[in-house]
This record gives structure tokens, sequence and C-alpha cells, in this order.
């Protein structure tokens, strides 16, 4: 280590002291010192079960390291050699909450000195540990959008302008060829408002001669919540299609919806062995109650987001505003890195988050239904390899 610049600070762990050490500020942060000029550790981290503790902050706070710690004259059997060697045969860190931030000082091999060496790196507090847990399970972050990735979801006054809009388009058509193409999807959706019609009329509907009622299913109390509800639904499984009312006292607030082919399989696959493959969140523009419910639909035993995280899991975001993981894991649960998307549209994410969107095809049900095919699972797992950092990439197979 360079002489330059070196401070001499006592070393604590709460009220405890262990010792004297060496500061070596880095070239990146010559200013940076320990508040009052001491390094006072509050806590050990949890131990690390896969990745080294640096690897793992290098992933999720890249160019974090503020300086570098030697311990002054120090025998195999003090308090601070004792820190460092459990740090570093348990792949601890020993750490301080500064501010909003946490000073992590994670135990290092000396490459000239024999006395114990730590590299001190900043993170947003409370994200270490987080992902670290993240990482013990093997466990990743995984980000839907909801309309035209997972579902599409139509009200009767959707119906209506599809409908207006197509039937204009017909008549403008010459190509009979494209008539012909337009006059099958205009079939399909005058078949589907009719049985909305139905449902919102009656809370029955008519499937291919069969008189099918509702099901009253309780909707999870949210935290916060006074009493639960009940929504009155069909689900019509073996077509993929589910009718609700998001507010059950209005009939009007009747919704048409046809879940993505396979999404079954996925669910299944995103819990797969009996443990939690990804901590699942949703980031849409649609308004919160809507998106609620439709989570509830995909997700009816709240197997990929239990009840409590609800409210932080499902990010709504305001129409012409840009999706952003940033928001996404305001509260430090998570880190971009760690995560990835899976949304039929690009640009409607912040650039630096692009390059963790996976692109499907969007959902065309009543355009294309025999076109619909939903190949995410490989190419959702080649693409996270790429995303969460390669320092940490080894440690996970």
């Amino acid at each position: 280590m360079a002489r330059q610049g070196i401070k001499s600070v006592p070393v604590f762990h709460c009220d405890v002291c262990l010792g004297e050490a060496e500061v070596f500020p880095s070239t990146n942060n010559p200013s940076f010192q320990f508040p009052n000029n001491e390094i006072r550790i509050t806590q050990l981290s949890t131990p690390s079960e896969r990745c080294p503790p640096l690897s793992v902050l290098q992933t999720i706070s890249p160019f974090s390291i503020r300086c570098k710690i030697q311990a002054k004259s120090v025998t195999n059997d003090s308090p601070i050699s004792r820190l460092y060697l459990s740090c570093f045969q348990e792949f601890k860190t020993a750490f301080m909450v500064v501010g909003d931030e946490e000073l992590h000082l994670v135990a290092m091999r000396s490459k000239v000195e024999k006395s114990p060496c730590f590299w001190c790196c900043s993170v947003r507090a409370g994200l270490y540990n987080s992902c670290l847990g993240m990482l013990n399970l093997r466990c990743l972050a995984i980000v839907f959008d909801l309309d035209e990735t997972l579902i599409v979801a139509n009200t009767m006054k959707s119906f209506e302008d599809r409908i207006e809009a197509l039937s204009r388009r017909i008549r403008a058509e010459n190509d009979p060829v494209k008539v012909s193409g337009m006059s099958a999807e205009l079939k399909r959706y005058i078949e589907d408002k009719e049985m909305l019609r139905q449902y919102t009329e009656s809370d029955t509907v008519l499937d291919n001669g069969r008189l099918v009622g509702v099901q009253n299913e309780q909707v999870p109390l949210l935290p916060g919540g006074l009493e639960p509800i009940k929504r009155p639904v069909i689900r019509l499984q073996e077509r993929n299609i589910v009718l609700t009312r998001v507010n059950p006292e209005i009939r009007d607030t009747s919704v048409f919806v046809k879940l993505r082919p396979a999404w079954e399989e996925l669910r299944s696959y995103l819990t797969a062995k009996g443990r939690k493959r990804f901590e699942v969140y949703v980031c849409t523009m649609a308004e919160r109650d809507y998106a609620l419910e439709i989570w509830r639909l995909l997700d009816p035993e709240s197997h990929l987001i239990s009840s409590k995280q609800l409210l932080d899991r499902i990010v709504c975001v305001k129409s012409g505003s840009r999706k952003s993981l940033q928001h996404v894991f305001r509260d430090a649960n998570c880190h971009p890195k760690m995560a990835m998307v899976i949304d039929d549209r690009l640009q409607v994410w912040d650039d630096r988050d692009q390059p963790r969107v996976h692109v499907v095809p969007a959902f065309t049900p009543y355009y294309a239904p025999q076109a619909e095919v939903f190949i995410i699972f490989d190419d959702c797992i080649s693409l996270f390899t790429l995303t969460i950092g390669s320092k940490c990439l080894q440690w996970l197979s």
C-alpha cells in the first residue's frame, strides 16, 4: 500500500476498542474519512454462502471502494485479528451505517504485509443484506409487465372502440385477403364482447351452449385494509379466459381478460422444486386497483407475491412516464444488476435499464390467435446469466 495520505484511527466494535488501523484513501476519493476519525463497527453481516463479499459489493455497487485499511501492531490473537479471521473465513463483512449508506469492511489478503487488511466499500443502506439473502437462496428478481405481455383485457367501452375502429378499416380496405383476416378478428371481438355483456348483466355467460355462473373469490386483505372483499369471477380455464369486476359493487367495472397461453407453466417454473427461483415484481402503466386484480387472477394463491408484499411489489407508473428498476427497487430490496424484465415494449423503460429488458412479442389473441407462442423460459435463464454481473456468475451454479 502507498504510504501517502494515510491516517491512523481507532477501531471499535460497538463500544469495544479492537485496536488501531491505518486508513489509505482510494485515488478516486482522497478526501474520504470516517465519522469522528474512528472506525466504529455496529454489526457483522450474514455469512455469504456462495459469493465472496467483495464480489457481491462490486456487483451491486461498482467503484465503491472508499479506502483500504491495515491493522497496526497486532498479534494473531488480538481482537482485530480475530475479527479479520472471522470475516475472512466465514465470508462476512463488518459494517456501519452512515446516513443513507453502509460502509462494509471486507477482509482481504495483503500481498505485502501479514497484518489484517480490509477494503472499505460503500453501498446503499439495506441493499447488501437484501441482495446477499437472495444470492444465498440462489434467487434473483424478475419484473413483469401486464397488458399485452401476460394478459389482454377489455371493458365494454374498449371492445366498442376496437370494434368500431376495425369496422372502419374493413370498409376502407380493398384487398380481399386483408378483409378476410380483419373480419375474422372482428368476429372474435364481437363474440367476446357479447360474453362480457352477459356477465355484466347477469353474472353468467353462455360458453359453447353451457351456462356458467360466477364464483365469489376472496380477495386477500392488503396491509391497512379494513375488511376483505369478494369478487364475482368466471374462469374458463380451457380457453384462458377470466371475467372479473374490479369494483364488485359497480357492474360497469367488469373486465374480460385473456391470459397468455402457458402462463401456468411459467408460474410453476418460477417456484419449481418447492423453492422460489425468483423474487417477482410487476411494473405497469395501469391504475393500481386494476393491476392488483389482474395480478390476483394470475397468481390466485399468492405463491409468487404474498399479500403482505403486494403494495410494494406491484409498481404502477403514470402514463407517459418511463419505467425504472430504480423505482421498482426503491426500498433497496434488490439491485437492477440482479434483475431482468419481461415486457413487450423496450422504449417504455429507462435507457440504463433497457439492456435488462427481455422483449417478448406482444400478446395479440384477436389478431393472430394461432400464432401465439410464449417462449421465454430458456431465453430468460440465458439472458439472466449475462445480466447479474460477471463477478458472481460462477458462484451461482
